[in-house]
């Protein structure tokens, strides 16, 4: 089955210094950077989607912003897909699907901002059209929200949200599990 990493608004408006910076942005932008070294060490496909608002009063990924570019430790390549979109599903009125099927992928390892929106957005969209995908829990994060005047910490949140795309629309495994499995399955296909 063919697979291909997705990165999901790796942007700087979500890192320190940004319009919105999430907890743990920094950890995760070197777990996503140790992924995307090991795919293009392995030239496995690679996709970024870069959201760009359009909504009116949007506080972040405002166009010609320096936030709405994509985290320099993890910058595409000229060989690597970008796909632009103005919605947390990454396939609402894009061509991801599309170049989904042109390539023959099946499967998308998906990793970025945020697990409760954009993440789980991709996910349950992707599943609903047949594509398999695994999320790298350690791969993402969030932000904490408040419901109904309680606050909901980021930790509860993130993996709250992991917890419900998880067995059915996404296996959810480490981002050193991942790498392992995938070098293990490259190994096996050589012998």
């Amino acid at each position: 089955m063919k697979a291909a990493l997705v990165l999901i608004e790796m942007q700087n408006d979500y890192f320190p210094g940004g319009r919105m910076p999430l907890e743990e942005s920094v950890e995760v932008g070197r777990k996503v950077q140790d992924v995307l070294g090991f795919y293009r060490a392995k030239k496995l496909p690679i996709m970024h989607i870069q959201q760009i608002s359009t909504r009116p009063n949007a506080t972040h990924f405002l166009p010609c912003t320096r936030g709405v570019e994509f985290y320099a430790a993890t910058q595409p390549e000229k060989s690597e897909t970008v796909i632009r979109k103005h919605y947390p599903n990454s396939f609402k009125d894009t061509n991801l699907l599309a170049f989904l099927q042109k390539q023959g992928i099946e499967h998308i390892v998906i990793a970025g901002m945020m697990t409760h929106m954009s993440i789980e957005a991709t996910t349950r969209a992707a599943y609903d059209l047949g594509i398999t995908c695994t999320v790298l829990m350690d791969g993402c994060t969030t932000m904490s929200l408040e419901f109904n005047h309680m606050l909901v910490p980021m930790q509860t949140v993130h993996y709250a949200f992991l917890g419900a795309l998880s067995p059915l629309y996404a296996t959810t495994v480490s981002a050193a599990d991942h790498m392992q499995t995938i070098s293990t399955r490259l190994l096996a296909e050589t012998a």
